[in-house]
Order: C-alpha cells, then structure tokens, then sequence
C-alpha cells in the first residue's frame, strides 16, 4: 500500500536533476523529505535537493536552479502563500522543465489559481494515476522544456504498481512517439465508445476525431478551425501520454466517461467524486485541466443531453465563474443555440455530500444560473480550519510576554483568531489592521470622553471620573481600573446623550494595552511581501517579536541564495523603531528589559528572539547549547537600540553580548549581524568601541600628541628628508617608519620618492636618508632610476653639486639572490652604488651605510635596527623615549573589511579623468572583480622620461568555470579584445580567456558585453574561489559533460554573494536604501587569507595539475563507466619568494573520497578550515600549503571532517600517465567529433601566415558545438556533428591552425605573460618560451627526440602561474635574461621538480641542456620521461615534499653547482 505522496515523491526523485521541496508549518516536517531521505540510503540517483521555507520564495530559487536542470521539480502541499509565490513568477516559470506536484487534500481552490498561469495542469485523485501523471509530467517537462502543473489528492493509501528505478530514465529519454489514433494509441476497433473505459475521444470511436485534436470527420460536425496554440500543446500532451501509456500499459485519457451511454445530463467533475449511478447521468472525471480542447468536451456532450453540471470541490472561490466553466461554456457555444444544452455550476467540500439523492435534488430543482453549494455549508468545511500549532519551545517567549504584561497583553495574530476570522488572522497584514482599527477606536474613545467633559450636565463625581481617566490613560494599571469605575458611572447615569453610548460602545478600549504580533523567521525572507514592512512604518504603537529558529550549527546549510535579510538593521532605518535582539537561553534578564523597553517606547518595535531548534522534540539542553555557541560567536549578538535617547543625545544602542565587547575584533570577524549595525549607524561605534577603552586611548593619543609639539618647539633640530625607491614596497615601509619615528621625536621629517626630486632639489637639503632596495640584476628600482641617471652624468662631468649634503644610505636585498661568486657584488648594489655616488659628487655621510639582508633571522629588520640608532644620533634625539604604538601598516585584510563588501571607492575610481589609474587600495579590490591594474613597462622608462604617468591599462580575466564556452561567447570576446583591448586575448592556465591592455574608460563596457553572452569576471582573482577547471577528455563526451556540471556547481557554490559587482559594473542599484546589507555566508567581510584554487581531472589524463591546486577532485569511474564520485587532494600551490626559504612550492595530498553530491559540501568546508585557520598576518604564508604544513595533515583533515559531519571514505585507486593536452581529432562516445588546437602559451593574435584569431571567429560563426579551453592554454573545438566535420577542416587548413607537426617539446611547453604587461615579471616569458624552444628543440632532434614530450615551462617571476614547479624543466625569472633552472619534476605533475641552478642565461642553459638530452636519448630505459631521468642518473635529488624543496638544490655530487664551476 502506498500513499500518493510517496508514489510521487518517488518519481520525483528519480526523475528530476534538482528537487526544490516546500517546508509546511513547524513542527509538521516534509513528507517528501522523508521519502527523499529513505531513497537516498537505496538508490543510486542522487539528485540535488534544496528546502525552501513556508515563509520563503520558491519561485525565485526554481528560475535560479531551473535553467541549468533537464528536470526540476517542486514538490509541497498547496498552501495558499505557496500557490500565491509561484503565480507571481508563473510568466518566467513556464519555459522551465519544471513539475510542480501540489498534494491537496479537499480543496482546489489555491491549486486552482495557477490554471491558466501554466501550459499544462494534470489533477491525479488515486495513487495509481498520481503515479502515473507523475512520470508523463516528467516525461513532457524534459522534452518539451515547459512547466506542469500536477495537483493529486493524497488522502487515501492503495496498492500502486510503480515504475523500477532502472527504467525511469531511460522513458524519459527515449523517443518521442506519435500516435494517429487519439491520446492513448488504441485503434478503438470501431467500438461505440472508442475505448473499453469509454467514451474517451479516440479516432474510431463514435465521437472520434482523426487526429486526436480538434478534429475533423467526427460525428457531431463540428468544422475544422486553424490549429490554435492550445492545440498545439495537445498534440505535446498526446505524445507524452502515449509514451507512458507504451511503458506503464495503464491508460492516461485526459478525460474519462462512466455512466449512462444515452445521458440527458453530463456532470463534469473535478475533485474527490466518488462513483456515482443514476439513470441518464453519465458523469465526465478530468486528469487534464490545460489545455482541454473545446472538441473533447464535445465529444463527450452528446447532442440530445439538455444539461450539463459542472462539480466542483471548492471552499471557496474569489469569482462567480471557475475556469472549468468558463472553458465548458465556450465549447458549447460553438454549437447550435438549440443544441446547447444548460450548464449549472456546483460547489461541494466533501465526498460524503456527493450522494445519488444530493444529486437526484440538484436535477430535480429548476435550473439556476448562479452558482450554488451540494447540500448547503457541511460540517467539515467548517471544520476545516484548524487552530495553527504553536511549537511547544516558543512558549519560552510568550511566557514572559504573560508574566510581564498580564492583562494588558493582547496578540494580535495570534492563532485562536483563526476559527473566527480565518487562517488569514495570523499574517501580519491582518494583524496590523486589526490593531489599525483598534487604535482608531481608542483615540475615537479619548474624544468622546473629552467631549463628554464639556456637557453641563454631567454630575461632578461622572466628570471627576471622566478627567481622571484622560490623565491616567496611557498607565498600564489605572487606565484599567479607573476605566471600569467609569463604566459603572457611565451605566448607572440617568444623564441620556449619544456621547455616553458611543462611550459605551467602545468601553473595551479603557485599559491601555500591550499589541504584540508573534512571528517567524520566513518574514525575513521578504520583508515587504511578508507585511513586515509596513508594520514597521506604520508608526503605530505596536510591538513584532520575531522569533528565529535556526540552530547556530546549522546556519550554512540553507540555500545561499536566499539568505534572511536583517529585519533589525531594516527597522532601525526607519529612525523612529525601537530594535532588540535577544536570547531567552542565554539572558532572562535582557529579554525582560527588552520587552519592557519595547512596550514603554510609543511606537513601532521590532524584538528579534533567537530560540534555535530544529524540531519540537529537541531538549531544552540542546536549545541551550545552539544559543551559547550562537551568542558567544558573534553570529547571534545582544543589543538594544532605542532611538528616543538618540533624540535626547544619549547613546542609543546598547550592547549586552559580554563575548562581543571582550573580543570586538574576533566578533566583527565574523559575518554576523552587529558588523553591519555599525556600518549603517556610525554613531554605534562610540559606545562599542568604548567598552574597550576607546576613550581611554583617545586622551593618551592627543597628549601624546601635546607632547611632540612642546617637542617640536624646544628643538632646533634641522629637518630630515626621507626618499626611497621600492618596486614591492618593502623598501617604502621602511622609509615611511623612519619619517614617522622622525616625526615622533619631534624632527621636521618628509617623505618621497627618489624620482621626486632632481638634482637641484637635493644640493638645497641639508639631510637626507636614502632607503633602496634591487630590482633585477643589481639595477635600481624603478621610481628612482632617473635620479640614479642623472647622477651618474653628473659625476661623469666631475661636478660637485652637495656641497652642504649630509647623507646616510639604507639598503635592502637578498645575499643568497645571487649565488655565484661572480655574482655576489650583486647584493645591495643600487644602495652601494647611490652611497659612492654622493660621496663622489661632494656629499658627506652622517651615518654608515647600513645593509638589509633577508637572511638574517630577521629578515631586513636586523640591519636597520643597527642603522636606525645612528640617525637618531646625528640629530641628538636618541635619548628621547617614544611610547606610543606606531600605527600599523595598511593591510589587505585592513582594506577587505573597509571595503563595503568588494566596493571600496572604485566607481568613484572610474569616473575620475585626471588619471588613467585607480587608488591603490581600489586595486586590490579589483581584483576579486577580475581585473588587475597594470601599465606598459616596455615604455614605462620613456613616460617617465616624458613627466607623464605610466601608461595604464587593466587586464580582466573572465570566470568560465570548466573552460566551456559557446560560439557566441567566443565571438563577443574576439570582439572585446578588438574593441576595448590591445586586439589579442589569451587562453590563461586557469582554462579562461583574458584580455590586456583595456583602458580605465573601457573596464565598464567590456564587462557589461562578456555578461551579455552570460559570463562574468567575479572570482577571477582576488582572495575568493577562483575559476574552477576540469579535464577536456574529448573521447568521453559523457564524463566530460558530469564532471563539467560538478566544476559549474562547485563554482556556483562557492561564488562570493555581493551584490557590489552587480552595482559597480552592471548599474545595478543598491536597495532599501543601503537597509538591507551585503552578506557573505561563506566568506565572511574579510573573505580568504589568500587566493583559493581548484581543479578536477578525470585519470588518466592530469591535463588540469590537480596536485598543483589547493583543492583537487580525482574522478572515479565505476565499472559502468559512470561517475561514481571523486578523491580528494588538498594542499598544492606554486608561489614562491625568491630567497625567502620559508615559501615554497607544494603539491597536494590525497585524503579520501567522496560522492559527486558531497562534493561541493566537502569544497566549502575545505575553504572554510582555511578561511578560519589561514595566516592573516603574512600573505607570503597565507596559502593552504602553509595552512596544512603548520597543523599537520591529519589535524586539517579532521577538522574538515567535523564540519562535514562525517568522514571521507578511503581513496580509490587511479592512475595517470601525462598531462599534456591530446592534440588532432578525436570521436566522443556519443558520435561527436571534437580537435584539439595548439597554441602557442594561449595567445589567441593574427600574424605574419598565422591568422589565428581570424580563423577561431570564423569557425566560431559557423560551430554549432562549444569550444573547450584547457589548462595548458589550448583549444578544443568540441561536439562537432559528422556533417560539419569537412567544413571545419577546411577552415582548420586555410589558416594553418591544424598544423600539429611541432615537436613534442614545444607542444609540452607553457609560459606566462610576464613582460610587457604584468607588474610583477623579473624577466620574459611568453615572448622568450617559444625563441627558446627553437634551439632546444634543434638538440632534441639532433638526437632522435623530435617526437618525445619533455614538458619545458617558463614563469617571468616565482608566482608560478604556468605552474612550472611541477615541469620536468623549468625557468623562473628573477632578472632580465636571467633564470632559475628546476628539473626532476613528473610528468604527470604528480611530483616537484628542484633548483638545479639558481641563476643561468641562455648560453648556460644550452650548454646544460645539450650533454643532459644526449645522454637522456642514449641511457634512457624504456618509457622513461625526461623528469625522471635525471633524477635517476644523479643530476638531481627527488623532491620528497614542499617543505623540503630547497633541500639538495643546486645539482647532486658532480653535477653540483660548486663542482660544476670548478
């Protein structure tokens, strides 16, 4: 036996990609959930669920999941709010494959309001046919892309023969199948009915059609008409019932005959209508409500019937006439007038009244044009509104609300209102009103009372009564007692006057009252559609207690996309609300102030009350554990806000979390509530901050403050100039806490650049400390490389310009940047050099030189604390003790959580002309918006040179998760990078596109046409989730399309949620006036420590460096060839500081398994250990690697586990064996044709007989397919049908783009861009790699090795972005024309490769690389790649782990650097 739910939810489950499943009313849990829930445990589909709560908005979270689905279904009981939610977003819901299954249970009347919102609606009323119209819904929603409506009773449990799960997929995939003989394939066999069951319209029957559909050749001649749209969705309804009717063997009529044969009257039923037998009634049962043809109701109508009753079973409908009604009268209106027979329309509630005599009455009776109720108003309609429940913790609340107001205490929704007044009693809507009405009466109670003072004859003790109750009209106690007194007056006076009977009237409004309306947490979903609004504007005295019931441990698990909005903050922008936030579980005494509070203030009030529980039957000690852990985070905070002492000048907010004032910083860590309290109200920070002696430091700062400008005037100390030259800006914080240490012991102190002045400027100065740094090859960095210029000139020409000059120098480098003996002078030489120089050109020195190394234990600090003191000294200030901090420096975490949420001041930024740059924290900003700030350093020295600023451009990358995108998005962005950038683009490591040289005016526009074509560029960059890349595997188009849909969700999931991208680049507007803020479920207002990175590659191909990433997805195939899930590996990077032995590169552990379900779960718990345990504090040390190696492997894993609730099961087995791309044709396993395109390093440009770019737009205008961009920075053209395939190759060959015949090594080769674009390159990549390979690839073949791939990368800085720390050989840049060589890396990327010299040019790296492939050619075992080879052979060590990479660098025994120079 099963129940029509569970026949439903079944086919549900099994059919649909995502289930969107409605929540009832607590403590009631979903009964599809449980059935979900059991299938979960037995059957191998796995679905993605989401939960909406009753309170929520279903309709936005189908048309956000619906697009990408091949069937989405909603399943929930139809309640009105629901029904009401979905009819609103009906428009944009029908083109969706979308079944929304609505059980009813005696009524339709909510149901009923989607009728014509929809294409089709189907009513089930036994679990069979629920069953059965559950599978065809299915079945016409994935074909048909359109939404069904399927609305079945669920009253009843009976025997259902269900479909196997094994064959539900395939029926919904199989053919389409068209039958010419009516809706249900059957011949008929010229039977009188056309079918055994009856009169069901089928071709051969007596009232057939030939088709099926508004036919011709039928009996009752009805003419042929143009085919409608109505019949054209029939005709869609036709083949999918006869595809279920081929696989279920039942029929599905839309419409079915029992009964009389030769009736005079037809009853249409709709609803639970049990069978009925009376002579000449023959009654009509409906299945398809939409669309029901005109000729079908015909069909069944015979023409000598003089009656027609429509029946109906309704409670309740808001017009005369129902759609069915209409629908049948405009069928009988195409026929004859003196054919048409009468139609009545009848309501009933319950079965029990559809009876032969109720029925034999109604026909008995003289026919009645309006509608009329079977057997007058039953019982059980009456019955039918049930007292809603109140969950038993909640009493927690409306305890204390008893207790502190007794009497006075009226609720105004509340649930007992319902009986009298309807289930609508209980909105808020209705509430307000109700307390609306009640307030007017009272206020119409005080006139009369006031008027009623003014009549003489009133007696004295009437009048004393009358004036001592307007004065003590609004006190709780008296207004009551003094009020009844009063009455009694009033009742026992002789006095007649209409005055004294409206008073009367209104008597029940003496006593003042407490007016609560009691809430949940769904009126947050939307404040305006809930009422909420308009309670809180109303600026009535009426008081909201909101009660929250999401348990602290579960606040990630709802759907990210619909997140409550801050009813408080939303409330304390009206100005005039008093706003609480309170937890009974974890102060009494605050909920008793705040509801005291709340009913004092005269006025709106809004009390949020956390009570956490996830059903009724949850002890009160877990209740108490949810609060504490909610309150002492942070995610639940305690304050009151009282706008009256606002009005007063007292501070209005008052903060009554003890865990929140202890640790502020820790709070506002953390995405809570309170962080943006204080952004929308500045004035909160006063009396927060103030709980941790704010005020007490302000005194100390200003007299400090005092102090240094006494300081100031009783020294006569000259003053000091500060000038620097820094690329990182290392060497600027050093200078800048020199000037402010200046300024502390009271010297004159400025501070600039070294470019800043000339050398004029500097002969006038009497002292001045210099702070350098390197860049490249022992050259100045760039801001100070004029003066360095121009000081040489003038030292050229003997000249001696410093006369008056006093000096001191201070240098920073790296003594270990430059190994080699040769090189060692090298170190710190623009700091020595810049100290000679002036010395030369007559300036004297007041301190040493001093030397920052970075290995010393200290890093640079050892140094300058040697030289610090000797400045002081020179200027007889090192005596003075300075106590106050210095101010610490500005930090990307200081500039995240300033930023408004990624928003920061950049559409300022972007309207300013004056430059074609944006302010350096906006930068930072930008680049979780995808776009970098970068300039032109090919002609950066000739700007300057010029006196104008460098020429700025922006690089934006573009987010496409999986690296798929159709001809259209190619072609928007060849058009892009021809419009707004420098007329290329690249295919990037990540598998994106990204474009340069965009100029400042242009970043809106290119944005604004790449979401034209349904892409972005948020998460392109920045401390975020980062574009998510998986294998190209063309030879399973299957797989590929699974693990495509899991990289697509895992960057969905993780997509950071604020709507700043929206506002700044799209003009999108900001709402409720900035009341509802930004929230970050997952990342928080300080988002990661650093960068976050993931790939997914299918063995046994590791085309995407899954080892290289911080997470990585292994797929697992079983042995059906199906995805069965994927091993997890945490813990690779590739960044790396040149000479800073603390950074390193680190390739990923394995650490288990999971399903493809749990993996997006596993990626966000993964990124949020990080979130929660990354170095803030050092961004070199940010990255998960770091993260891991400082807890332990085992200690990250566990705690990974415990937020996931459960453990990873052990890894499976894999392997692979390369991971480079597979270049030429290839045949997926469902007949499609893809190729693979070598690129040279992805630059995607027209050359001399290589138009590439012209070529890919061509193809692009004429594919009918996607193209695949790969992680080594190739293409695929992908799903290319057979008859496209001589097309496509001939256009490959025209523009020589199937030109394949390069050697391995360069067709295993990738570089960065580096030079002229990135800021951050030390030397060239992209335009070296390949001039490179033309004289290796010349000793390769030399030696027989044309076709053998050694996979060769190029990086132009230690960043690793071409992740050359797992190549078998690598060169990373630290100077122009110089490298650092790393060998040994795997193949497959499965292990780091090590330094084998630190710093060689192009002779040298020939001359290493020509013995080394010799021998590799001729000792070579078989098989044998060139990574381990020369790990073999003893030219390198193995690299074991990251922490041990720097471990036997350098080369091994002979082949050692030190040997090798000897």
């Amino acid at each position: 036996m099963s129940s029509a739910t569970s026949s439903v939810a079944r086919v549900a489950y099994l059919a649909s990609d995502i289930i969107v499943d409605s929540q009832p009313t607590l403590p009631s849990t979903s009964q599809f959930a449980k059935v979900y829930s059991s299938l979960s445990a037995t059957s191998s589909r796995r679905p993605k669920i989401l939960s909406v709560p009753l309170g929520g908005d279903p309709g936005s979270t189908l048309l956000r999941n619906g697009s990408a689905a091949g069937l989405i279904s909603f399943t929930s009981s139809a309640a009105a709010q629901t029904v009401i939610r979905l009819v609103l977003d009906a428009a944009e819901l029908s083109s969706l494959p979308l079944v929304l299954h609505l059980a009813v249970k005696d009524d339709l009347s909510e149901v009923l309001l989607l009728h014509s919102a929809v294409p089709f609606f189907l009513v089930s009323r036994t679990p069979q046919q629920a069953h059965d119209n559950s599978l065809l819904a299915s079945r016409l929603a994935r074909t048909e892309k359109k939404a069904i409506v399927h609305a079945f009773y669920d009253a009843k449990n009976d025997s259902v023969e269900e479909i196997p799960e094994s064959e539900v997929q395939p029926f919904l995939l199989s053919e389409k199948l068209v039958s010419t003989n009516g809706v249900n394939g059957h011949n008929g066999s010229n039977e009188h009915n056309g079918h055994a069951n009856g009169r069901n319209g089928h071709a051969n029957g007596h009232n057939g059609h030939a088709n099926g559909a508004d036919g011709t050749n039928g009996v009752n001649d009805h003419s042929a008409t143009v085919v409608s749209p109505s019949s054209e969705l029939f005709k869609l309804y036709e083949r999918a019932a006869l595809s279920t009717v081929v696989r279920i063997r039942r029929a599905c009529p839309p419409l079915s005959v029992h009964g009389s044969s030769e009736p005079h009257t037809v009853i249409f039923g709709l609803g639970d209508i049990p069978s009925v037998d009376i002579d000449g009634v023959s009654v009509v049962s409906l299945s398809l409500l939409t669309p029901l043809l005109p000729s079908r109701i015909l069909d069944v109508i015979p023409p000598f019937a003089s009656r027609v009753i429509i029946l109906e079973q309704l409670h309740r409908w808001n017009t005369k006439w129902t759609p069915l009604y209409l629908e049948l009268v405009n069928a009988i209106h195409q026929r004859e007038i003196e054919k048409r027979p009468h139609i009545q329309s009848v309501y009933f509630s319950d079965p029990a009244q559809v009876i032969p005599l109720a029925i034999l009455k109604l026909l008995q009776a003289a026919p009645s044009s309006a509608p009329i109720q079977l057997g007058g108003t039953s019982a059980s309609s009456l019955l039918s509104l049930e007292v809603p429940h109140i969950p038993k913790h909640e009493s927690s609340y409306t305890k204390i609300l008893s207790h502190v107001f007794g009497e006075r205490l009226e609720v105004s929704n509340s649930p007992a209102l319902v009986l009298k007044q309807g289930a609508i009693a209980t909105s808020p809507e209705f509430a307000l009103g109700r307390i609306r009405g009640q307030l007017d009466q009272r206020n119409e109670l005080i006139l009369s009372v006031q008027k009623l003072l003014e009549v003489k004859e009133v007696s004295p003790e009437l009048h004393k009564l009358c004036s001592q109750w307007v004065l003590v009209k609004d006190d709780d106690t008296k207004s009551r007692s003094v009020g009844k007194e009063l009455i009694t007056a009033l009742e026992s006076s002789k006095l007649s006057s209409p005055i004294i009977d409206r008073i009367l009237a209104l008597c029940a409004h003496f006593p003042t009252r407490s007016r609560w309306i009691i809430g949940s947490d769904a009126w947050s979903y939307d404040l305006g559609a809930s009422g909420l609004h308009h309670a809180i504007a109303s600026g009535l005295n009426i008081n909201i207690l909101i009660i929250d019931t999401l348990p602290y441990t579960s606040r990630n698990s709802a759907d990210p996309h619909r997140r409550k909005q801050d009813a408080g903050l939303y409330a304390m922008n009206h100005g005039d609300v008093y706003v609480a936030s309170v937890a009974v579980y974890s102060s009494y005494a605050q909920v008793l102030q705040a509801v005291m509070e709340a009913d004092r203030h005269k006025g709106p009030s809004v009390v949020l009350a956390y009570l956490p529980y996830q059903n009724e039957d949850a002890p009160a000690l877990e209740v108490l554990k949810e609060t504490k852990l909610a309150v002492d985070a942070g995610y639940w905070p305690l304050y009151r806000w009282d706008p009256v002492k606002e009005a007063q000048g007292k501070e209005p907010f008052a903060l009554d979390s003890d865990a929140v004032k202890n640790d502020l910083q820790q709070f506002l860590d953390r995405q809570n509530h309170l962080s943006q309290l204080v952004r929308s109200k500045p004035e909160l920070a006063t009396e927060l901050v103030s709980s941790l002696g704010e005020n007490v430091k302000e005194a100390r700062r200003k007299k400090a403050q005092q102090a240094y400008d006494d300081l100031v005037v009783s020294l006569d100390a000259p003053p000091l100039v500060v000038l620097y030259a820094s690329d990182g800006g290392t060497a600027e914080k050093f200078a800048k806490r020199l000037a402010n240490r200046g300024k502390a012991r009271g010297l004159s102190t400025s501070i600039g650049t070294i470019d800043s002045v000339s050398i004029d400027t500097l002969s006038q100065e009497e002292y001045v400390a210099f702070v350098t740094s390197v860049a490249g090859q022992g050259e100045p960095p760039q801001n100070g490389r004029t003066l360095f210029k121009a000081l040489n000139a003038a030292a050229l020409r003997g000249e001696k310009p410093f006369s008056k000059l006093r000096y001191s120098v201070f240098a920073l480098g790296d003594s270990h940047y430059w190994p080699r003996p040769e090189d060692a002078h090298y170190y710190n030489k623009p700091g020595k050099d810049l100290d000679a120089r002036l010395e030369q050109l007559g300036g004297e020195r007041f301190a040493d030189i001093g030397l920052g190394d970075d290995q010393d234990a200290d890093g640079p600090d050892t140094g300058y604390k040697v030289w610090e003191p000797l400045v002081w000294k020179t200027f007889g200030v090192d005596s003075i003790e300075v106590k106050e901090a210095e101010p610490d420096p500005i930090t990307n975490e200081h500039i995240k959580a300033a930023s408004g949420y990624l928003r920061g001041t950049i559409a300022e930024g972007l309207e300013d002309v004056s430059t074609g740059a944006l302010d350096p924290s906006d930068t930072q900003l930008t680049k979780f918006h995808g776009i970098y700030q970068q300039d032109d350093r090919d002609i950066r020295d000739e700007r300057q040179a010029q006196g104008v600023e460098p020429a700025y451009s922006f690089m934006i990358r573009v987010r496409t998760p999986g690296g798929v995108c159709t001809p259209e998005q190619w072609l928007q962005m060849d058009r892009i990078a021809d419009e707004h950038g420098n007329g290329t683009f690249k295919i990037t490591t990540r598998a994106t596109f990204q474009f340069h040289g965009v100029i400042k005016r242009h970043l809106k526009p290119s944005i604004q046409e790449i979401n034209k074509v349904l892409l972005d560029t948020l998460a392109a960059c920045g401390d975020v989730n980062r574009n998510v890349i998986c294998s190209a595997i063309p030879s399973l188009s299957r797989l590929h399309a699974q693990v495509y849909n899991f990289a697509k969700l895992v960057s969905a999931h993780l997509l950071p949620r604020t709507t700043a991208y929206h506002e700044i680049w799209l003009d999108k507007k900001m709402v409720a006036g900035e009341a509802v803020k930004d929230f970050e479920p997952l990342y928080g207002e300080f988002y990661l420590p650093r960068k976050f990175k993931i790939a997914v590659a299918v063995p046994p191909t590791n085309d995407v460096d899954v080892f290289a990433n911080d997470l990585g997805f292994i797929a697992i195939v079983d042995e059906q060839g199906e995805l069965a899930g994927f091993n997890v590996t945490i813990g690779g990077g590739m960044g790396v500081t040149h000479g800073n032995k603390k950074t390193y590169p680190r390739v990923a552990d394995v650490i288990g398994f999971c399903t493809v379900e749990q993996g997006p779960i596993v990626a966000e718990k993964v990124m949020l250990t990080q979130r929660d345990n990354g170095n803030r504090a050092d961004r070199k040390n940010a990255r998960l690697k770091y993260t891991i190696d400082r807890m332990g492997l085992d200690a990250f894993k566990a705690e990974v586990e415990s937020r996931l609730g459960y453990p990873l099961t052990p890894a499976r087995p894999y392997t692979f064996d390369r991971n480079i791309d597979d270049f030429g044709w290839s045949t997926g396993d469902d007949g499609g044709h893809h190729v693979m395109l070598f690129i040279e390093n992805g630059r995607i440009q027209d050359e001399p007989e290589r138009d590439f770019k012209t070529g890919l737009r061509e193809i692009a205008m004429i594919h009918k397919g996607t193209f695949r961009l790969t992680a080594n920075q190739h293409i695929m053209i992908s799903e290319i049908s057979t008859e496209d395939v001589p097309e496509i190759k001939r256009i490959l060959a025209k523009y020589k783009l199937d030109n394949l015949n390069h050697t391995g090594l360069r067709l295993s080769s990738s570089a960065c861009v580096a030079f002229s674009m990135c800021g951050l390159a030390m030397a060239e990549s992209e335009r070296y790699l390949p001039v490179l390979i033309d004289k290796v690839e010349k000793i390769c073949e030399e030696n027989g090795l044309r076709n053998d791939s050694i996979v060769m990368r190029m990086t132009g800085c230690p960043n690793g972005c071409a992740r050359p720390y797992v190549a078998e050989v690598a060169f990373v840049g630290k100077a122009p024309g110089s490298y650092s060589m790393l060998l040994g890396g795997g193949y497959y990327g499965q292990r780091l490769n090590k330094i084998y010299r630190e710093t060689v040019s192009e002779p040298e790296i020939l001359a290493i690389l020509r013995p080394m492939i010799k021998r590799y050619a001729l000792e070579r075992i078989d098989g044998e790649h060139f990574g381990d080879f020369v790990i073999r052979v003893g030219y390198i060590a193995p690299t074991t782990s990251g922490k041990e990479w720097y471990d036997g660098m350098g080369g091994e025994g002979q082949y050692r650097e030190v040997a090798a120079a000897a």
